[in-house]
């Protein structure tokens, strides 16, 4: 599988933000998260992200195509967040995601601790990341009536 991972920078915002809003506008118009759906942030937010010291932002290529994000955020002792990973919808199904994890460890491989957040109601999404070695935690956050958060992480 062709995959690769290109560390974005501020002329790639506008592209993240395209990508993250066809990525994430299904889920939006299905729980009506407003507040917290990544389809309604602006490019401003993008480009604060990628300012950030502690931000890597990649785009996800399939094939030589952009098809998605991944933003990772790394905290303190050694404990990282994605924070989100998104595949445009065309593309998702086809195992990139995986695949985009186990490359963004490889690059952050000084990490011992990795975390993040899904949908609750969306069992593939969480499917997925108990496949890939992701572990539940008590945690969840109640978005609204459609919709919980639960938050999971992975101890190397």
């Amino acid at each position: 599988m062709e995959i690769s991972l290109c560390k974005a920078d501020l002329e790639d915002a506008a592209t993240l933000h395209e990508m993250k809003i066809k990525a994430f506008m299904p889920l939006l118009e299905k729980y009506q998260d407003f507040e917290t759906s990544p389809a309604n942030e602006t490019v401003e937010r993008i480009i604060t992200q990628l300012n950030q010291s502690f931000t890597y932002y990649y785009i996800i290529y399939y094939l030589k195509a952009a098809v998605g994000g991944i933003r990772v955020v790394k905290k303190d002792n050694q404990v990282y967040s994605v924070s989100p990973i998104f595949i445009l919808p065309e593309h998702q199904g086809n195992g990139i995601a995986q695949k985009v994890f186990t490359m963004v460890e490889q690059i952050h491989d000084d990490a011992r601790t990795w975390k993040l957040g899904t949908i609750l109601q969306e069992k593939g999404n969480c499917y997925l990341y108990e496949k890939i070695g992701y572990i539940k935690t008590d945690a969840t956050k109640v978005i609204n009536d459609k919709m919980t958060m639960i938050f999971y992480e992975k101890h190397l």
